[in-house]
């Protein structure tokens, strides 16, 4: 039997170990030339509305994890926002993530991009539409389960009056909240339309409609930045009306530690945007289809003065 010599031997490990340091290049070049995609994300966020930085913010997490290149596009208008998946798709783009906020003007638009072979991910908005408009996927909240747990929410508060203040008329996704609050509140309910994040606006209206029925005992804001609005306007009307809202942000976390917010409905933007983007990447990447033909939801979760702690540090990081 032949004996290996010791420099045999160390030149046999040296050349085994270039071949380990040679495949390891090769594995990261792999990895490193990968197919990269591009994804389009649109959504019908109003300027001023923080809610949509958490959103981007777990898109940017997902498409940096991905190695894919995100655009983000937005426009609160519905022809504008249809306008923006026409151009995307023209674009050619390899997925799109999309609000659904209005599907008559985006069905058009979306028809394109499936006729194109895009395909399209709903989140956030649409939740009883994504499938008669041709989404594949779809995540976020279903805002009439949302709404309805407001309702009984409040129920359980002893509310007896109730505004709901919509600041977006015309979009499926707010109306749906305030028709779930309606569904299962069992006393007074109204809705008061503001313009936009006019705030100064926003303000004088709900003033004026306290100081208008005094029986109003609860205003729910539809997005977190108008929670701090309706305080100072109950303040200001010199009403015992308590706050809650949906949607968290920052702001509404400080509120509620202080106890002046009594609560907010958390649909967790973060994953909506970070799981809109990995959907995409799963079905390019693996031919993945998430759901079962259903919606993944995110929430409603209720952020309390019982778990704000809990929460707290998330949304100090700008993820809640």
């Amino acid at each position: 039997m032949r004996t290996i010599g010791t420099g045999m031997l160390a030149g046999l490990l040296g050349g085994v170990a270039l071949g380990c340091v040679s495949l390891a290049g090769m594995t990261g070049t792999a990895v490193a030339k990968a197919p990269e995609y591009t994804f389009a994300m649109i959504t019908h966020a109003q300027p001023g509305d923080t809610f949509w930085d958490i959103i981007r913010k777990g898109a940017e997490a997902a498409a940096k994890k991905d190695h894919v290149k995100l655009v983000y596009l937005n426009n609160p208008n519905a022809s504008g926002e249809a306008q923006l998946i026409t151009n995307v798709t023209q674009q050619h783009v390899d997925g799109i993530a999309a609000t659904l906020a209005f599907p008559d003007a985006e069905d058009p638009a979306l028809a394109q991009a499936e006729k194109a072979g895009i395909p399209v991910v709903g989140f956030n908005a649409g939740t009883s539409e994504w499938k008669k408009a041709g989404m594949m996927m779809y995540v976020g909240q279903d805002e009439t389960i949302a709404g309805e747990a407001v309702g009984d929410r409040l129920n359980e508060l002893g509310a007896k009056s109730v505004v709901c203040v919509d600041q977006q008329q015309g979009a499926i996704q707010l109306e749906a909240r305030c028709d779930g609050i309606k569904k299962t509140f069992k006393g007074k309910m109204s809705v008061l339309y503001v313009n936009g994040y006019d705030m100064a606006g926003a303000q004088s209206r709900i003033v004026a409609k306290l100081q208008q029925d005094r029986d109003i005992d609860y205003v729910v804001t539809l997005g977190a930045p108008f929670a701090p609005t309706a305080i100072q306007a109950v303040k200001m009307a010199n009403s015992k009306a308590k706050v809650a809202t949906f949607d968290l942000n920052p702001q509404a976390v400080h509120l509620i530690q202080e106890g002046k917010l009594q609560f907010a409905v958390d649909q967790q933007p973060y994953v909506q945007g970070y799981e809109a983007v990995d959907f995409l990447w799963l079905y390019k990447t693996n031919g993945d289809v998430v759901g079962g033909g259903k919606p993944v939801l995110t929430g409603p979760t209720f952020v309390t003065s019982k778990n704000i702690a809990a929460v707290a540090k998330f949304a100090k990081r700008g993820t809640r």
